[in-house]
């Protein structure tokens, strides 16, 4: 692991992931303890049944309300759940003791644009001027895929989702602009068009896939080489469904390039305690 200058790498939880299995916690608080004291370093995915997760992008106070208008321009990709106030780690309204600097298993550290770190906290970066977004994630429909029927594979592998950069631009809002990114999950035809129905009813953890099939119509050279996340198979009696993902915060980064700025680890989310159930709609 790359360490922040002056940052002392010893510091910080291990990295290592909670390889080839998923670990089940019992709430969303006990998820978020996990992660705090280093018991649980894995991706989020399906760890906590019911429970929504939520993607992070943390910037300097300056640039915050343009980041706010760029989520409000995009909100396939960037539904925001919350915001905290400058300096404030905290969101209680989120859950019993959320803490955004401790409670995700990884977070990645930019420097104009440049990934320079992967830490296990923010305790040593973390600033009076940085506001921090909470942003949907598509985590919390797959529980209701699931409840239909329909499998999903990086689940059943206990990998992350396959995500991918497309040649879909984003809407700008001031600095901010930049592809749009997708996560995809395999699926027969029948399961694809179930699976419109189900996600339609999720506005606020990106809704309704934005393509199928023929990944080369956005920009995907090789399905097969996702730009983050792992690569699943996608079977010759199977579609490639994409949905609008969380991660498009992380391309816009790169494409503009601020001072400073921090988000999560694609697939290492925070879990909260708010139930998947309360965000769909009728």
């Amino acid at each position: 692991m790359n360490a922040m200058p002056g940052q002392d790498a010893g510091q910080n939880r291990t990295l290592a992931q909670d390889a080839g299995h998923i670990r089940i916690f019992s709430s969303g608080h006990a998820a978020r303890l996990a992660i705090r004291n280093g018991e649980y370093s894995g991706p989020t995915a399906g760890i906590a049944p019911g429970l929504v997760q939520a993607n992070l992008a943390v910037l300097p106070r300056a640039l915050a309300d343009d980041f706010f208008r760029f989520c409000h321009f995009n909100p396939k990709p960037c539904p925001v759940l919350a915001v905290t106030e400058p300096g404030d780690p905290r969101l209680p309204g989120l859950g019993q003791d959320v803490d955004v600097r401790t409670d995700l298993p990884r977070y990645r550290l930019w420097r104009k644009g440049e990934m320079v770190a992967e830490v296990a906290d923010l305790k040593e970066v973390w600033r009076a001027d940085l506001v921090a977004f909470l942003i949907g994630c598509s985590f919390s429909f797959e529980e209701a895929l699931i409840e239909a029927g329909i499998p999903l594979r990086h689940i059943d592998a206990g990998t992350n989702v396959p995500m991918y950069r497309t040649n879909i631009e984003t809407v700008p809002a001031g600095p901010f602009r930049g592809p749009l990114v997708v996560s995809m999950r395999p699926m027969k035809p029948a399961d694809a068009i179930r699976a419109v129905q189900i996600t339609s009813r999720f506005p606020a953890v990106h809704g309704a896939p934005l393509h199928i099939g023929k990944p080369e119509m956005i920009g995907i050279k090789d399905i097969m080489k996702p730009d983050y996340g792992d690569a699943v198979a996608v079977h010759e009696d199977e579609l490639p469904v994409f949905w609008a993902c969380g991660v498009t915060p992380q391309s816009v980064i790169a494409a503009m390039k601020p001072e400073f700025s921090v988000t999560h680890a694609p697939g290492y989310m925070l879990v909260t305690d708010l139930k998947n159930t309360a965000l769909a709609t009728s």
